[in-house]
């Protein structure tokens, strides 16, 4: 709802007024571990069916939960400009994770995130929790977890300032691809919207989630897999940007990690294009360096 009402304000700002259509999605209602067994796209689905059937004009995602494949009926028309792509240590009392006890139950949702915890803690009990920001909190408090892992995105836009927290470093932790960033689609069919939305398009996020959503797609990963990417660009003297991505892909247990950067200019005039190529780039050095059999080996038999 945050995200979609902070769409809303956007739009409005530009003279565009909306209105809410709140939805349920599968992942919101089922509460079995997120694995290999279940379909991708359980929380964006409902939200695209909404856009099939009329029932609505624009589509407001996490991005990072919306899957890689191309779907001719939507338009991803914007990334707005992105919020925070740190995870976040929840804990009751602020502690850090070099600061939790041997044995500690660490609660996560997330492959990516229990492959690294493993790398940098294996001797913790790293145990999948589901559930919204709330639910989560209320299993650390009832003491089911003694921490749990969150984007620290959400907390940000929830503005829990007083929750006791301690973020987690890019070198510890890379996020996963689009991590922070929304997605905004629409039918691609209705221009009125594509030039709406895409007024509140950043130009530095779009490239950034592009590029780290086509290793993830290039490695047919899905948003399942151990697969990190994070990318950030930089102005350069000659007016251009400077595109740079760190990708890794990890096996389950944390003991193998394949790291690539890769990097490369983007001028005023280059599309989208430019970022897949990057992102296809990084891929192939992760395929050569074994990624495959790691994400294969990730899946549930």
């Amino acid at each position: 709802m945050w995200q979609a009402e902070y769409v809303a304000s956007r739009l409005a700002s530009f003279g565009f007024e909306s209105v809410l259509v709140p939805l349920v999605s599968g992942g919101d209602t089922d509460m079995r571990p997120i694995d290999g067994t279940r379909q991708v796209g359980v929380f964006t689905k409902r939200i695209q069916q909404a856009l099939v059937d009329d029932e609505a004009d624009v589509a407001v995602h996490s991005l990072k939960d919306l899957p890689t494949a191309h779907d001719p009926r939507f338009h991803l028309a914007a990334v707005p400009e992105r919020e925070t792509v740190l995870d976040t240590l929840v804990t009751l009392d602020g502690r850090t994770l070099s600061e939790l006890p041997a044995g500690a139950k660490v609660g996560t949702g997330s492959t990516r995130r229990m492959a690294q915890l493993k790398a940098l803690r294996g001797d913790l009990d790293i145990q999948p929790i589901r559930g919204n920001v709330q639910t989560r909190l209320s299993k650390l408090r009832s003491g089911e977890f003694d921490a749990i892992v969150l984007a620290e995105a959400g907390v940000v836009r929830l503005e829990m300032h007083d929750l006791p927290r301690s973020s987690l470093s890019l070198v510890d932790m890379l996020p996963a691809p689009g991590q922070g960033a929304l997605g905004i689609e629409v039918r691609s069919e209705d221009h009125a919207a594509v030039s709406a939305v895409g007024r509140l398009n950043d130009r530095s996020a779009s490239f950034c989630v592009t590029v780290e959503r086509t290793v993830l797609a290039e490695l047919h990963g899905g948003c399942l897999a151990p697969i990190a990417a994070h990318a950030i660009t930089e102005p350069t003297n000659e007016g251009a940007m400077r595109l740079s991505i760190t990708a890794r892909v990890m096996s389950a247990d944390g003991q193998t990690c394949l790291h690539e950067t890769a990097n490369c200019k983007i001028t005023p005039s280059d599309s989208l294009d430019r970022a897949k190529d990057l992102g296809r780039q990084i891929a192939e050095k992760l395929k050569t360096a074994g990624a495959e059999a790691l994400i294969q080996a990730s899946r549930p038999a």
